[in-house]
């Protein structure tokens, strides 16, 4: 298993990022924070996951190990395999993915290209458990009621037409132990604000 590659970033292509570790180009299918780390560095540190089949052999490459950890997880859902695992955890910091795990919050996960309802869902209900194991906390250690109270502030901007992502990062600027509607209230000043500015 190739679990780290520390080399030189020379291209970056549709495919991946190409490193050259002591004279030998990898091409590692890259998460772009992986990419953004190698852009413009002399030598690069890239946690990585090969993926065997039977045709072909693939390196996946993250820019950190929490990055790693979550695409592995999210390979052991039933009918997500490396592309899709790759693009949910190239769509949001690692993090916060699993946040929405712990919350139950399947629809964060169906605005990801190629990520429908059911396997949303999935996603949730079988790495649930498995992330209470590992102890990571909701919200930094907010109780239950409060993971009820961030969906119902996201969900009401969504309804404000927000997309799920973008709900996300207006309620990631606003007080966490707020009520939903204050919460809701300062996404919207936040937003108006920054287009004035």
């Amino acid at each position: 298993m190739i679990a780290r590659l520390r080399g030189k970033p020379v291209a970056s292509t549709p495919e991946g990022l190409v490193l050259d570790v002591g004279g030998v180009g990898y091409l590692v299918a890259a998460t772009p924070s992986a990419i953004r780390k190698a852009d413009g560095a002399d030598e690069v540190v890239v946690e990585t996951y090969l993926h065997v089949r039977e045709d072909v052999l693939q390196l996946y490459g993250f820019a950190e190990r929490a990055e790693r950890e979550l695409f592995i997880q999210l390979l052991s859902v039933n009918g997500v395999g490396p592309k899709v695992a790759l693009a949910i955890v190239s769509g949001s910091p690692a993090e916060e993915l699993r946040r929405a795990i712990v919350r139950e919050d399947a629809a964060r996960f169906t605005v990801i290209p190629g990520i429908g309802k059911k396997t949303a869902e999935r996603i949730v209900l079988e790495l649930k458990e498995k992330l209470a194991v590992t102890g990571i906390a909701p919200l930094g250690g907010t109780a239950p009621g409060d993971i009820d109270e961030h969906v119902v502030a996201r969900d009401a901007l969504v309804e404000l037409g927000y997309s799920i992502a973008d709900a996300e990062r207006a309620l990631a600027e606003t007080e966490a132990e707020a009520s939903p509607e204050e919460r809701v209230r300062q996404a919207l000043r936040t937003v108006a604000g920054g287009r004035a500015a």
